[in-house]
């Protein structure tokens, strides 16, 4: 197939002008003799990216290790500075992606604004912060590079200068100088309590003022006021599953930092209310409601005595200080002037709020009402609690089982639980559950493994009581393959109070279950319908309205491949509808995605459009991991544009679902596409005699381990079999090796096979799910670079069982682009994506480079050279190549 030769780049301006501001400072910083030495390797590599030169001297051979380390910096730096400028100009923002874009086209199709609020009234939509490891950037690095974008936000308006009086030119240029100096790795291990302070920082600096804020907008393109429908969550310092740090601890650690700041937050919001409402009683009518809080808060000052509004937020004010000390132990920033009783609720707080807001719309036609200050106040109550982000807990399942077996075995009820069969598991199960008597006791004693899953349990019973059951509401069972998984989570729960067996349907704790691995989510709707036939369980849910549903994207894709994944999960959200509808119970779909394509990654709002029709109905829970966090929601605007979108998507997908003409056919045809891109995919991958040696051995793979990036370990096991790898090194592995495989091997050979073309075009033309499922393929292709991929080669020991495999790997890429670029009908990959195009091949010429150095970094790394910046060189490209990929891990 002829490939067109893709038009030149207009380069974003931006870049331009932060390019030409970091060259400055590498050579202040670096010399002229460095400056001129990366910017010969630059030019070279962009020249020969854009046809103009072979293979001339690339100038790698030329760099000593400390130049190599300084080049690697600086490289990694322009990506990031091209990153920023990218997110400044909306590349990887979709198209009509906000609220009223949403209602426009809501109300083409008949729906009015009041069937959407009543919708979002219902509703739940969660990011979920998590800790999964693919941020290779430190905590400073992010920092730097926000500062960056605040300036040039400024400078968007014309300013030269900051508030503080610098030049905002050289506010700029000292940030790139301090990105310059910082050092980019980290030198230990981080640590959960690192992992939580990272997340805290984007909860209480971006999502506190954030989401307010975007409240009021949209109250006011909607014309009237929705529930908090959107709310931040977590899994940091909750998520256990194969994580031997995270503790009770631990757990108490996100807990009460969470409380803490958003309790502050309220401090600041109320101080700052009480200097605004200096509305005096001789000018304005007041309500008893508002006198009534005047005088409890015993502020008996003569200069506010006619002053009954300051006076009651000072009350207010009073009892949220002594909720901040009864909670976190600690004085506030400013202490009131009289004690006084602590919120036992965040309901009891809104309550007051709304008595000030109904005082203030009473008069003047409504000129007060409760927006401004005080509505973004009652808001942030309504969203945040006294939590800030409900935090999940998750755990493997063989830790349930093995923990409940000696919980039995210990209380004399079951000697050897896990050798029932699954029938007698849940009748026993179902039994313990009936009755109120525990099975623990502060006599007994217990394996370490069980005393800590106990303490976990004992810490989300005591977060309950201290923050609200807002804090703890979901326990998520990884690898859930029966029903008897479930029960067990609630015979822990129930040792602690979050389960009542005299009374299911007031348990304040959901188990949901996670379906990974294809033959998961193929068993899903079947475990389900046998936990909803549960009368103990049909009458939780019932009460409840609604249940959780997780899938998993990543161990799904290194199970099947990318498309027999992305399928599977489909299929299994279409298969547990009617479930959920026999049953009487909203589904609550919660997606586990990465920001890797072969871990679900992609366009949030595409893949939120893409869903089946009818599975989401206002709700959905959608992970946001590693490297994805800060680019979504490292500064305000970043944060506003893609919780907007994720609101948009999901209301658009509830009320004007689209349903396909003729979907049935898709379905059959993909049905037999993902059956044919699964056996491309194991043939390659576990049935390929040597691949696993090929894959450790080709990729940075042990390199990678070394990262200080996380606080999980990289495999769930001692071995070194793919199955026990986690996801995420398996993505990011293939990643720093330009192949991407994960995103795409097996999709070229499935579409060869399938014989109706005609039909294939128009699924691509029409139906939502197969458009965004081969946008994301296109983007991963167009990463990969099989001419640098090949390189990896000289890391193989055995060559010819490595050419081998690479040939395969090659063809499958081929026959992906090729195929891919027969449904489109484009001429090379991105052709319809132009801003995506150029951002994609903005990058190429600065990755190659990076590549090459990582390769004879390695060679000399496992040959046993033992210069330690050989190895710092190699985590140092590992992370510039990650931030020029930017959806790598």
């Amino acid at each position: 197939m002829a490939h067109v030769a893709p038009p030149p780049i207009a380069q974003n301006p931006d870049i331009r002008y932060l390019g030409r501001l970091l060259g400055d400072v590498i050579r202040a910083y670096g010399g002229d003799a460095l400056f001129r030495r990366i910017e010969y390797i630059r030019s070279s590599s962009v020249d020969r990216a854009r046809g103009l030169a072979g293979e001339v001297d690339t100038g790698l051979d030329a760099l000593s290790i400390d130049e190599t380390l300084a080049f690697t910096r600086g490289f990694m730096l322009f990506s990031m500075l091209a990153n920023l400028a990218e997110d400044r100009q909306g590349v990887a923002t979709d198209p009509d992606a906000d609220l009223s874009a949403a209602l426009e086209r809501l109300a083409g199709h008949g729906i009015s604004p009041d069937q959407a609020t009543n919708m979002l009234d219902h509703g739940l939509i969660v990011p979920v912060l998590t800790a999964h490891p693919t941020e290779v950037r430190r905590k400073s690095m992010i920092d730097h590079r926000n500062r960056i974008a605040n300036l040039m936000r400024l400078r968007d308006t014309g300013a030269t200068e900051t508030p503080d009086g610098d030049l905002i030119e050289e506010a700029i240029l000292r940030q790139i100088a301090l990105l310059w100096q910082t050092r980019p790795l980290r030198r230990e291990r981080l640590f959960v309590a690192d992992e939580i302070e990272t997340a805290l920082s984007y909860l209480r600096d971006v999502f506190l003022p954030v989401l307010p804020a975007l409240y009021a907008r949209w109250e006011r393109v909607l014309g009237s006021r929705p529930k908090s429908f959107l709310k931040p969550g977590s899994w940091i310092g909750g998520d256990r599953d194969g994580n031997p740090y995270v503790t009770a601890e631990t757990l108490r650690l996100a807990l009460g930092s969470s409380s803490e700041a958003v309790l502050a937050h309220y401090c600041a919001l109320l101080h700052a209310l009480g200097g605004e409402l200096s509305i005096s009683s001789e000018l304005a009518p007041v309500t008893d409601e508002v006198e009534a809080l005047a005088t409890a808060s015993q502020d008996d000052g003569p200069a506010r005595a006619d002053e009954p509004y300051r006076r009651a937020v000072t009350g207010i004010y009073a009892r949220v200080a002594a909720t901040y000390t009864a909670i976190s132990g600690k004085q506030p920033m400013r202490v009131p002037a009289h004690p006084a009783e602590r919120y036992a609720t965040p309901a009891e707080l809104r309550h007051d709020l709304v008595d000030l807001a109904h005082a203030l719309a009473a008069n003047g036609g409504g000129t007060l009402a409760s927006s401004g200050a005080l509505g973004r106040l009652i808001r942030a109550v309504e969203t945040f609690g006294f939590h800030l982000a409900t935090l999940d807990l998750r755990q493997n399942s063989d830790v349930h089982e093995r923990v409940v077996a000696e919980l039995l075995k210990v209380a004399g009820v079951e000697a050897d639980y896990v050798a029932l069969d699954e029938a007698a598991k849940v009748a026993l199960l179902r039994r313990e559950l009936r009755t109120p008597r525990p099975l623990t006791g502060t006599h007994l004693r217990y394996s370490e493994e069980t005393t800590g899953e106990l303490a976990i349990v004992q810490a989300a019973a005591e977060a309950h009581a201290r923050y609200g059951p807002a804090s703890i509401t979901t326990y998520i069972i990884s690898k859930t393959a029966t029903v008897s998984d479930l029960l067990e989570v609630d015979i822990l729960l129930k040792e602690v109070g979050l389960y009542r067996a005299d009374d299911p349907a007031a348990s304040t704790m959901m188990v949901v279950p996670l379906f990974e691995t294809i033959e998961d989510l193929e068993n899903g709707p079947a475990i389900m319908k046998a936990y909803f036939d549960l009368p103990e369980v049909s009458v939780r849910v019932s009460a409840r309205g609604y249940q959780e549903v997780m899938v998993g994207y990543s161990d799904s894709n290194k199970d099947g491949g990318y498309l027999t994944s992305v399928w599977s999960l489909n299929e299994a959200s279409r298969a547990l509808k009617p479930v959920f509808e026999k049953a009487g119970v909203a589904m609550q779909l919660f997606h586990g995605r990465g920001g890797a394509v072969g871990r679900g990654g992609g366009s949030a709002f595409a893949a939120i459009l893409a869903q089946p029709a009818g599975t989401v109905k206002g709700r959905i829970r959608i992970t946001e991991q590693g490297e994805v966090i800060a680019a979504k929601y490292g500064t305000k605007p970043a944060a506003a544009l893609n919780l907007e979108a994720m609101a948009a998507a999901t209301l658009l997908t509830s009320l004007d679902p689209g349903e396909v003409k003729g979907e049935a056919r898709f379905h059959a045809a993909m049905r037999e596409i993902s059956g044919n891109a699964f056996r491309a995919y194991r043939g390659l991958v576990y049935e390929t005699e040597g691949f696993r040696t090929f894959f450790r051995q080709f990729t940075p793979i042990n390199e990678i381990a070394g990262l200080k990036i996380g606080s999980r370990p990289a495999s769930r096991t001692k071995s070194d079999r793919i199955e026990d790898l986690r996801a995420i090194p398996w993505v990011f592995s293939w990643a720093q090796a330009r192949v991407m495989l994960p995103g795409w091997y097996g999709v070229g050979h499935a579409l060869a096979e399938f014989e109706d073309k005609a039909l294939l075009k128009d699924m691509a033309a029409r139906w939502p799910f197969f458009q965004t499922t081969l946008a994301n393929l296109e983007m991963v292709l167009a990463k990969s670079d099989m001419a640098i991929a090949e390189r990896y080669l000289g890391l193989v020991e055995d060559q010819a069982a490595g050419m081998a495999i690479f040939g395969e790997i090659r063809k499958g890429w081929e026959l992906a682009r090729d195929n891919l670029l027969g449904l489109t009908g484009d001429s090379r990959l991105l052709e319809s994506s132009p801003k995506l195009e150029e951002s994609v091949r903005l990058r190429l010429p600065y990755i190659e480079p990076l590549n090459l150095l990582q390769i004879e970094l390695i060679k000399r790394h496992r040959a046993g050279e033992d210069d330690p910046r050989i190895g710092e060189g190699i985590q140092l490209s590992i992370n510039a190549i990650a931030t020029a990929l930017r959806n790598s891990g």
